[in-house]
């Protein structure tokens, strides 16, 4: 008898089963109906589960998957043409700001998170202690020079598509921008006053915490971001001048948002997403206001 490609068979004789749509994509995730592997991508929300698109358009009978049924990303995110479009973006401001920098080198004083760049004596009007709260936010994309930009860069492009594909645009942008403003509020509480701190490795660490929780929740392989993870951490900590507080509070702020996103019930799904991602902010926020007051 034949078998529907992404059979059980094929699952015992190459490990973990591909999408049927996508022969490039391993997935735990399959349709409830024909039980066919689907990917993020190609998962339709269903009363139980998720469906493929073939059993929706074939339970629609007109061809098209229903208004009510619109394929939705694992977390529940809207499927979209381009799946990486927030992450060209994400690149493009940071490279954005890396040229303004290389036009106007003062103009970085007024971008990084405490104090003057190149690192000054703390002076206690400048940064965000003075009511520059957007500083938490500007040292974000600011990076001092072409390697710091390039690695953070590559890191951004290699976890953020993934992410943003199963995540959906509006729960990835919450990802990444919460995860790099807890790395600047530890930062801020840890670092010694006078160390203006800059670039995007918060906001990567968040990712790379995200990729590890979802991962897990797709039964892949964790061992290749485990390990990269690793190196991370020994370079974070062996090499001088890398503000490990950034990295620790947005891996940290990642996890979380994390478990939020990819483990959230169905029937509470987005209270419980954004409600996370709320509650990392609101920590944010009152680290940062504890520091202020230590500071003042």
């Amino acid at each position: 008898m034949d078998q529907a490609p992404g059979s059980r068979q094929d699952d015992a004789q190459s490990g973990l089963p591909v999408c049927y749509r996508h022969p490039d994509r391993e997935t735990g995730i399959r349709c409830t109906r024909c039980e066919r592997p689907i990917c993020p991508e190609c998962m339709v929300s269903a009363s139980v589960g998720f469906q493929c698109p073939t059993c929706v358009r074939e339970g629609s009978g007109t061809g098209h998957a229903p208004s009510a049924s619109q394929p939705r990303t694992l977390a529940g995110g809207v499927v979209t043409a381009d799946p990486r479009l927030l992450t060209k973006i994400l690149i493009g401001i940071n490279v954005a700001v890396f040229l303004a920098v290389q036009v106007r080198s003062s103009l970085l004083d007024s971008l990084v998170l405490i104090g003057q760049w190149p690192p000054a004596p703390f002076n206690p009007t400048e940064g965000v202690a003075e009511g520059e709260w957007y500083r938490m936010v500007t040292s974000m994309f600011a990076h001092e020079a072409p390697w710091h930009l390039a690695f953070n860069m590559l890191g951004l492009w290699w976890l953020g598509g993934p992410l943003e594909q199963a995540l959906g645009r509006a729960r990835y942008l919450s990802l990444y921008l919460v995860s790099g403003l807890a790395g600047s509020a530890l930062s801020y509480l840890l670092a010694s006053p006078g160390t203006a701190t800059l670039g995007a490795s918060g906001a990567i660490f968040g990712l790379f915490g995200a990729t590890a929780v979802l991962m897990r929740r797709l039964r892949q392989d964790m061992r290749p971001i485990i390990a990269l993870l690793v190196i991370n951490l020994v370079i974070t900590f062996g090499w001088s001048g890398i503000s490990w507080q950034a990295h620790i509070g947005g891996l940290v702020a990642g996890v979380v948002m994390g478990v939020g996103m990819v483990h959230a019930p169905r029937e509470r799904r987005a209270l419980v997403q954004f409600g996370t991602c709320a509650l990392m902010l609101a920590v944010v926020v009152v680290v940062t206001l504890l520091r202020t007051v230590q500071l003042t």
